[in-house]
């Protein structure tokens, strides 16, 4: 209970009289003075509404006041106004008068909007008393959200109307109480869905729950009040219900009694007005009050207005006035109203001005006398701004660091939080001494999300150095919605001072994937962790992450790395789920990026590239090189013979997969590195290198190879034939059977001419004259059949020609007779018109008009005559390249030039040459040896 006397008193308010605007002349306003007989008033909806009592008009009027002081009136009763409500959320007036002698009180509704001849409409009117007991009307209420209105008698009862109180159709009135003792006051409580009536006398206070059924009530105390000395409080004291009695003040919930507060002396009015307790009492020099709680006050009566700050427990303002009517609320302000008519306005004064001048002051008196609480209260009911309250707890945390409260202190500090810099907290508390006090701020900096990286920092360095590890966990395990700090920052502080759990801890939650592995694999060296976390990361994580950490897990969990390695580059599916379950198709690496990976790792390796070759034929060719060099490898270091077979076996039907013609000359090498002999002849067979195939046997003298190449690719290119030949003639031991093998092959193929050959064959020691005397017996027995064929068909062609000279000649002397009786074309009998042509041919004319391609030559003729033209312009060109040959080869001062450009122009035959120079010779002999062939080639193109 707070005593009376030790409240402090100010003067948050000003007091004015409200007076007349001032005229034309600015003279001196007088007073604004009210209509007379004003018995009742209320506010709200931008008026000041009056009821007055039956007047020399002979009518009862309901005034309003505008804030430009404009008076209107319509007449609502003919005898008084007893009561009147003004809803403040609805241009709703309820008023309660009487328009006969004796006690008939009616309600009316007035629909404020609304217009009826001038006057406000009036929406209901009905008899204010339940049955026909008569009785006075002491209070009225109602709810705000006009379905409750609750009229309260002098014969302890309470009418409650339950509905749209506007209409008579859709409300429903009721006795809600009956007692023995007056209802002094009424008022509806809404909590959410729950809608609460206090009901007080002058006896009791009891709590109706009108939101349940048959409204179960509760008596909350068994003292009450004089009329107009009860008020419901706004939601910064939780609407709580007051009922000013002559010794205190009391608060109630609508389950139990609050606080009460000794406020002596008679209390004639309250009201409830923006946190302030607005309390009317009788002067303590006045007499005592009447039996009905100063129902009235005489016109002698001098009262006092006081208005009191609960929170904060002071006194805004006090003042004594002259017989007051009532207090209103309106336009911001409070509006006091006299008996005499007069007006008193109560303006609060701004925060600002209340600070700078009556407050600021007792702030600072307040601040000497270090009663900060007192002034952090003050301020905060008078809705100081932030800047303000956060100087306040500065000096308040100052004075208690000063003091050496180093606790309380940073208790304040932290209050300061977002106004004042955190480097002015943090310099007072870096002393180890106070690291706890500085941990408890900076935590609160990082729980209002303003800390920078320097501030996560330095927390977690006092966490370390504290020790405490709750904490430290506590920090970084708590939502990002609760607290918000520079997870990367935290992260090196925790690894730096070896809390490698908790690091690894928050980067998993915030997912920095690259200092959780770093964490794993270098701190903790936990390697299957840190596979098994690359797993479960998204697609292009998992592939940069084994790009760069992959050798490290090669090397010590080998076989672990290289199934995720297949996994990645074939099918990969985040083991968590993590890429969400619309992923159907997974996806796929590039294998060839992740071969260095296997460095010095062979084993895992082949096992890697053998699994993307079976289920990926399309593997980048680099997973196809590297397999066949590591096949060859294998084949070339291994000893057991078994094995050896099979990786050469391998190796081959992987060079005979069809990998392997774009990079032909790759594989090549390396089956020639490796000295893979069928490799290297299965490519040079692929590639067509005839030549080459036959150039390894002769390398490695194996004779019958040599022969078999002529035989099976002699046909596509004859040339290997000759170079056997010279090959086998540059032998000094004996090859007469491989010689006489070649030498038949080139009889039956006439290859070369036979003075080549035995030029070739002379600088072989070992071949005698016997190994070529069948070849040069039985080319000189065809070349004789040929000249004798040929001497016959020169016969034939003078023959041949003497018989068409014959012809030519008469021709031309002779007349030529055409006897043919039949077409030439048709076989039919010839008829005029007819066409002949002197080689003997007939034709009707419209068969040759039909068939015949020129009119100048037989249709029939024609044909075997181009053939021969053919022929001779083949010959005249053939005759005119040679001749212009000779003439550019005489004129030329370079001959060589002219003949290399005829050979660029492929006029001569292509000639071949054998570029690997066979082991054992001399570059002598093989110069000598393309001579020959050269010589070869030149014979057989003239």
């Amino acid at each position: 209970m707070a005593a009376y006397l030790q409240w402090r008193r100010f003067v948050f308010f000003d007091r004015e009289t409200v007076r007349e605007p001032s005229g034309p002349d600015g003279a001196g306003a007088k007073p604004f003075s009210l209509p007379p007989g004003i018995a009742v008033c209320d506010s709200g909806r931008g008026n000041l509404v009056f009821g007055d009592i039956l007047c020399g008009a002979g009518c009862c009027q309901i005034w309003f006041l505008s804030r430009s002081l404009q008076l209107s009136s319509f007449q609502a009763y003919k005898l008084r106004v007893t009561h009147l409500y003004q809803l403040k959320q609805h241009s709703i007036l309820v008023s309660i008068g009487e328009d006969e002698e004796g006690i008939n009180p009616l309600v009316k509704v007035w629909n404020l909007e609304k217009r009826d001849g001038g006057n406000p409409l009036c929406t209901r009117i009905f008899p204010a008393i339940p049955g026909n007991k008569p009785t006075v009307v002491s209070c009225l209420t109602v709810h705000e959200n006009l379905n409750f209105m609750a009229i309260g008698f002098a014969d302890g009862s309470v009418v409650l109307t339950k509905g749209d109180i506007t209409r008579d159709r859709h409300s429903k009135t009721q006795i809600l109480h009956e007692g023995s003792y007056p209802v002094t006051g009424l008022a509806f409580r809404q909590s959410g869905k729950t809608t609460h009536l206090f009901v007080v006398t002058t006896e009791n206070i009891q709590s109706y729950m009108l939101s349940v059924k048959d409204y179960p009530h509760l008596e909350l105390d068994t003292h009450g009040c004089g009329l107009r000395c009860s008020s419901l409080s706004d939601p910064s004291q939780d609407l709580q219900f007051i009922v000013a009695g002559n010794e205190c003040v009391y608060l109630y919930q609508p389950d139990e009694r609050g606080p009460c507060f000794a406020f002596e002396g008679q209390k004639l009015i309250v009201h409830w007005y923006r946190g302030y307790l607005i309390i009317v009492s009788k002067d303590q020099k006045t007499s005592p009050k009447s039996e009905f709680a100063g129902n009235e006050a005489q016109n002698s009566d001098r009262q006092v207005l006081n208005i009191y700050d609960l929170c904060n427990k002071f006194i805004a303002y006090s003042s004594i006035f002259d017989d007051i009517v009532d207090v209103l609320a309106e336009w911001g302000s409070l509006y006091v109203l006299t008996r005499d008519g007069k007006i008193h306005v109560l303006q609060e004064k701004d925060t600002q001005t209340k600070l700078e001048a009556c407050k600021f002051g007792f702030l600072i008196m307040l601040f000497r006398k270090n009663l900060f609480e007192m002034a952090i209260n003050l301020a905060k009911s008078h809705h100081l701004d932030s800047d303000g309250l956060s100087e306040i707890f500065r000096q308040y945390g100052d004075h208690l660091y000063n003091k050496g409260n180093h606790d309380g202190a940073i208790q304040q500090y932290i209050r300061t939080i977002g106004k004042l810099e955190p480097s002015y907290v943090i310099r007072k508390f870096l002393d180890a001494q106070r690291i706890h006090n500085l941990t408890a701020y900076l935590q609160m900096l990082h729980l209002q999300s303003l800390a920078n990286a320097d501030h996560t920092t330095l927390l977690l360095n006092c966490y370390t150095k504290l020790k405490d590890s709750s904490k430290l966990e506590e920090f970084i395990k708590t939502s990002e919605s609760e607290v918000h700090f520079d997870v990367e920052t935290a992260i090196k502080v925790l690894r730096q001072a070896g809390y490698y759990s908790h690091a690894v801890y928050l980067a998993e939650k915030h997912a920095h994937h690259e200092w959780y592995l770093k964490i794993q694999l270098e701190d903790i060296k936990n390697y299957q962790e840190a596979l098994h976390y690359i797993g479960k990361l998204p697609f292009e994580q998992a592939e940069s992450n084994m790009k760069r950490y992959g050798k490290i897990l090669m090397h010590h969990v080998p076989n672990e790395t290289t199934e995720l390695l297949k996994i990645l580059c074939t099918d990969y599916r985040p083991s968590g789920g993590n890429e969400g379950p619309g992923m159907v198709e997974g996806k796929k690496a590039n294998s060839e990026e992740f071969i260095p990976v296997f460095a010095n790792n062979s084993r895992e390796l082949k096992a890697f590239l053998e699994h993307m070759t079976e289920v990926q034929a399309d593997s980048p060719q680099g997973v196809y090189d590297t397999l066949l060099e590591l096949r060859l490898q294998n084949w070339a270091h291994e000893q057991d013979k078994q094995i050896k077979e099979k990786l050469h076996t391998e190796a081959l039907t992987l060079l005979k997969s069809g990998r392997f013609k774009t990079v032909f000359d790759k594989a090549l090498v390396l089956c020639q590195m490796h000295s893979f002999k069928d490799g290297v002849l299965y490519l040079y067979e692929q590639g067509k290198l005839f030549q080459q195939i036959m150039h390894y046997h002769m390398q490695n003298e194996q004779y019958k190879k040599v022969i078999e190449v002529c035989e099976l690719y002699g046909d596509q290119e004859a040339c290997l034939w000759e170079q056997a030949l010279g090959y086998f003639a540059r032998k000094e031991e004996n090859c007469k059977e491989h010689i006489a093998a070649v030498l038949k092959h080139i009889e039956n193929k006439n290859l070369m001419p036979p003075l080549l050959v035995v030029q070739t064959l002379a600088h072989n020691s070992t071949a005698t004259l016997s190994v070529i005397k069948d070849y040069l017996v039985n080319k000189l027995q065809k070349q004789s059949h040929q000249i004798e064929q040929d001497e016959q068909r020169i016969q034939k062609y003078r023959e041949e020609t003497t018989r068409i000279r014959l012809e030519i000649e008469e021709l031309k002397a002779s007349p030529k007779i055409f006897q043919k009786t039949k077409c030439s074309i048709c076989t039919s009998a010839l008829e005029l018109p007819s066409v002949h042509f002197l080689c003997g041919h007939s034709f009707h004319q419209h068969c040759f008009e039909s068939y015949s391609e020129s009119d100048s030559e037989c249709p029939t003729c024609m044909p075997e005559n181009r053939k021969v033209m053919d022929m001779i312009r083949a010959q005249e060109q053939k005759r005119d390249l040679h001749d212009q040959f000779q003439h550019q080869l005489k004129c030329s001062k370079d001959g060589f030039s002219v003949v290399a450009d005829y050979f660029g122009r492929g006029v001569f035959n292509k000639l071949t040459l054998i570029t690997d120079l066979p082991s054992g010779k001399t570059a002598t002999t093989i110069e000598a040896g393309l001579q020959r062939e050269l010589l070869i080639h030149t014979k057989r193109s003239t």
